[in-house]
């Protein structure tokens, strides 16, 4: 069963946290793919100086400021896609940025798209990766997530532990650089990187 809108509009750390054991699913003409989430960061702007938005609306961050259940992807490092849920109220830019997934359908056409083999823990398991897998690009900005090409599913799957930590690669956010705002499924082998905590 798809998510409703009225998931993705509470707290950016709510939202976050209760992504995990979702499906993420694209539908692309190649056809469908999707990953359970084990990974998320949570990012509150304007005020949190890890975030896009700490610097204002520009054309960017746009996607945003808008209403929650949409999709707000960027370039990340200038070379892969990172695909983050727009969540909160409209006006309040806060995103949860997906980091990883255990693939769950598609695994084939994943594989192919990441040139990797389908058992392979590289498929999935950071932020790029899994949108290179599942074909999310740049055209998925501002997508609505309730839609039916790009959007998250409820899972029967029980998660066994949620862990929380810093986020990563957010060092020049100086205080804000330790709120332990991701959240992973604690012994999962697709999680980016070894927690700290």
């Amino acid at each position: 069963m798809k998510v409703t809108r009225d998931f993705y509009a509470r707290s950016v750390l709510v939202v976050a946290r209760e992504c995990i054991g979702k499906i993420l699913v694209h539908r692309t003409p190649d056809g469908e793919t999707a990953g359970r989430i084990v990974e998320s960061e949570a990012y509150r702007g304007p005020r949190d100086l890890a975030a896009h938005s700490s610097r204002g609306r520009t054309r960017r961050t746009a996607a945003m400021y808008g209403p929650p259940g949409h999709a707000y992807v960027f370039r990340l490092y200038g070379i892969s896609w990172a695909m983050n849920l727009v969540v909160a109220s409209e006006g309040d830019p806060h995103a949860v940025l997906i980091r990883a997934l255990e693939p769950t359908r598609g695994l084939e056409l994943m594989a192919y798209r990441r040139q990797k083999a389908v058992i392979s823990r590289e498929l999935t398991n950071g932020p790029g990766k899994l949108t290179q897998a599942l074909a999310i690009t740049g055209d998925d900005y501002g997508r609505d997530l309730c839609g039916d090409e790009l959007f998250l599913e409820h899972s029967d799957y029980r998660v066994k532990a949620i862990g929380r930590s810093a986020r990563i690669n957010v060092d020049y956010a100086g205080v804000w650089a330790a709120k332990r705002w991701r959240f992973h499924e604690r012994g999962n082998r697709y999680v980016s990187v070894p927690p700290r905590d």
